[in-house]
């Protein structure tokens, strides 16, 4: 491997040039070749012995093409094999040297380079991004002291707290292996068989069957390191330590019949979402937080530090902001840098270092371990997207896929390679293990502290909102409701009462077995920081998606109006119609369409706009998609907008109670719905509270309508 200089100022840039340095010739500088550079001049056609005759097998450029295309692909990962990354920099606020003596936590001016890969964990490659499951968040930086990766999962918590029971839950929540499905779908019966038998994985679960486990968007979405780790400064003393990542855009869901219709109409709805948003310049962002626990404090709480079913709430102790992420950049080939990064818990740099979590020490073997399989062979971190920025010189040699031409000795101590490389100076960059004293008995056994796993999902239960606690119902009663053994039903059940008696017998009675005795909870605690209520975000419109239905005769002034400040505010705004092409408005002039109503549908957008014309009498057919539009974007509280006859669409719904406008230059703003029956451009009143409405993301407590 290339060597560099430890420098960290420029460590971005030597990133980008490292990368560039590996980019394939240009296509188009020259002719069609072999893999050994013979040009070629027809590939179209296999040798053959006359033209309706056998191909021979001397046709070497047929035998190498077919080859290639059959060793394309290597092995999919086990877990986490659906993804999407990108590049991007980090940047701390401050210098951390008062508890990490990590350097790319140090000086604000430098910016570390890095790479990002969401997943999702149950699915094969092939299956749909808005499945219900946990969301992998793994970040590889890319340091002036060698590679740091923050493996973790947007929920803090595990579903074990050991991990030699790994392969048993992966193999759980994995399809039935009589069958091999469901596909990407935790609502079966090993699952359940699995959860009512092992109550440690309760906490995690409740995360799974919250809106948590349907994400609106990867750049809306928080990510955790699961683990207690370990900082380490200059001195040598340790802190404890919880990594939170926040977006600056809020962290949004969406609900599970959105989330569904989405497999069908759009699989690619999230790595989409990413990589337009990196195209559009719209890039994300995240705020790196901490949660800081001195060793002395180590035992000061109800729950077990090195239990990652476990989180620390808020309120006890604070999360401490102390960087910002920016992805800025998609990758320019997806197999090479998205599908062959490799992660590793393991992978980490001076002043940070792990914790007895017997979780994470689990991972620190078996990422490894991963990788040589799945990457075929010890050498995967010479790829380019796996490669440090800082020098690396050692004495690993050979193997399958060795890119170097390696010079000189291969051992260590030597005198003929004037015993280099050396070991590394007293000058503090070397990694040096925190000093720990380690003793006991050989013993397969938890500790006792382990052994609490209602009070975590009860507290996590107690600070969810009412319209959070009825969709992780909804959520239990689906999943329950596709296990075949009533009596894996019957058991969750049983455990849920150890958590909630109320949840417990609500999920009974929608999956027909007997509700529990009593209504006991766990905990009486909460925390509200849990809630997606208080992730709202920077109330900032950038990137929302807001559809404006249209046809022949619509006000064009008002839609322009209105698509002017709406992009203004950083919105993305489309034009849906019966058909494609263009529409007609009032005035005569022809008006731009985005896209056939037919071809999308609410669940892509997150609000919509009625604008004024003969929006409420289109042809039939287009009548039943408008209809449809406007009714699931209210039913799944989604802002939305109407103007002048607009209005009419809303009124036929015959909202319950709600708010219309009825009177000119009068703007109502109800519930998310904001409607003005004055013809003409959107005056600044109704513009003000659309924006409102849109930067609220979602309107729960909306009354129900007739249709």
């Amino acid at each position: 491997m290339e060597s560099a200089d430890r420098t960290p100022g420029d460590s971005a840039a030597r990133k980008q040039r490292q990368r560039e340095s590996f980019h394939a010739d240009d296509p188009s500088a020259g002719p069609l070749t072999t893999d050994q550079g013979v040009e070629v001049d027809h590939t179209d056609d296999s040798l053959a012995a006359g033209e309706r005759g056998p191909t021979l097998m001397e046709d070497f450029h047929f035998r190498e093409k077919l080859t290639r295309f059959d060793h394309e692909r290597i092995p999919e990962r086990v877990v986490h094999a659906r993804g999407a990354g990108a590049y991007g920099y980090f940047e701390p606020y401050e210098s951390c040297a008062e508890f990490t003596r990590a350097a790319f936590l140090q000086d604000p001016a430098v910016r570390t380079p890095v790479f990002v890969r969401f997943s999702t964990v149950q699915g094969p490659k092939g299956s749909a991004d808005t499945v219900r499951d946990v969301r992998g968040f793994a970040t590889k930086f890319y340091t002036s002291e060698g590679n740091y990766d923050l493996v973790g999962n947007n929920f803090p918590v595990f579903f074990i707290q050991d991990g030699i029971k790994f392969p048993d839950f992966v193999h759980a929540v994995k399809p039935e292996p009589h069958n091999d499905m469901p596909t990407g779908a935790s609502a079966h019966d090993s699952l359940w068989d699995f959860v009512s038998l092992q109550p440690e994985t309760l906490h995690a679960i409740m995360w799974l069957m919250s809106d948590r486990a349907i994400p609106r968007s990867y750049r809306m979405m928080q990510g955790f390191g699961v683990h207690t780790f370990r900082f380490v400064n200059a001195e040598g003393k340790g802190t404890f330590v919880k990594f939170h990542w926040t977006p600056k855009l809020g962290s949004h869901s969406l609900v599970w019949d959105e989330a569904q219709e989405c497999q069908g109409r759009n699989p690619d709805f999230n790595r989409g979402d990413l990589w337009d948003a990196i195209e559009a310049g719209e890039y994300p962002e995240w705020e790196l937080g901490v949660q800081l626990v001195p060793e002395e404090d180590e035992f000061a709480f109800d729950f077990d530090l090195l239990d990652a079913t476990k989180l620390i709430p808020e309120e006890q102790v604070p999360v401490r902001p102390i960087g910002r992420m920016v992805l800025d950049r998609n990758p320019e080939n997806f197999f090479a840098e998205t599908e062959q990064v490799a992660f590793h818990t393991a992978n980490v740099v001076p002043g940070i270092d792990f914790t007895n979590d017997p979780l994470l020490q689990a991972r620190n073997f078996s990422y490894l371990d991963t990788q040589l399989i799945r990457l075929g062979g010890p050498n995967f971190s010479q790829l380019p997207v796996n490669r440090p920025v800082a020098p690396v010189r050692n004495n690993q040699r050979d193997g399958y896929h060795q890119s170097a031409i390696h010079r000189g000795t291969n051992y260590f101590p030597n005198s003929l390679g004037g015993g280099c490389p050396a070991h590394a100076g007293v000058d503090g960059n070397a990694f040096t293990h925190y000093t720990e004293r380690v003793d006991g008995h050989k013993i397969r056994r938890r500790s006792p502290s382990f052994q609490d796993h209602y009070s975590q999902p009860a507290l996590f239960w107690n600070s969810m909102t009412d319209w959070e606690k009825q969709h992780i119902v909804e959520a239990f009663r689906f999943e329950l409701g596709k296990v075949d053994a009533r009596a894996v039903r019957a058991r969750t059940v049983e455990q849920l009462a150890k958590v909630d008696g109320a949840l417990a017998a609500q999920v009974a009675r929608g999956v027909g077995v007997p509700e529990p005795s009593g209504s006991e909870t766990a905990s009486k605690l909460s925390s509200p920081a849990l809630s997606l209520e208080s992730q709202r975000g920077d109330g900032s419109l950038r990137t929302r998606k807001v559809a404006v239905l249209v046809t022949d005769g619509i006000d064009a002034e008002q839609v322009t109006s209105v698509r002017e400040r709406l992009a203004a505010e950083g919105a993305i705004v489309e034009a849906l119609a019966p058909v494609d092409g263009e529409v007609r408005g009032a005035d005569g002039e022809l008006y731009t369409v985005d896209r056939a109503l037919p071809t999308v549908a609410s669940v892509l957008y997150d609000a919509v706009l009625l604008p004024g014309g003969p929006v409420g009498t289109p042809p039939a057919a287009a009548d039943q998609d408008a209809m449809r539009f406007v009714r699931d974007a209210y039913r799944h509280g989604k802002p939305i907008g109407a103007l002048g006859s607009g209005v009419g669409i809303l009124s036929s719904l015959e909202p319950e109670g709600l708010r219309l406008s009825t009177e000119f230059h009068r703007v109502e703003a109800d519930h998310g719905v904001v409607t003005e029956t004055s013809p003409g451009p959107a005056g600044e009143e109704f513009l003000d509270a659309f924006v409102a409405a849109i930067a609220a993301h979602r309107h729960w407590d909306r009354p129900p309508t007739r249709h």
